[in-house]
């Protein structure tokens, strides 16, 4: 958990900024991938530091993704 806690955010803003610069250039479907990334990270941290701003917020996030998921796959 102290890995978790320590890095997990940093990675999963790292993963939120790279799914949103793909997104500005156009780079479908790969910006949803890796933005999803980024928001499951950030939905974990938030309920590892018990964060329900954070949850919500990212939580809800996760559902337009897989709808994004859908897209792509079927």
């Amino acid at each position: 958990m102290n890995f978790a806690k320590k890095y997990l955010k940093w990675i999963s803003t790292a993963f939120v900024l790279t799914g949103i610069l793909l997104t500005n250039l156009n780079n479908y479907p790969m910006n949803i991938f890796i933005h999803g990334l980024g928001a499951i990270g950030w939905t974990f941290a938030g309920y590892i530091n018990n964060d329900k701003a954070l949850m919500v917020n990212f939580g809800i996030q996760i559902p337009l993704f897989a709808l994004g998921y859908i897209k792509v796959f079927f």
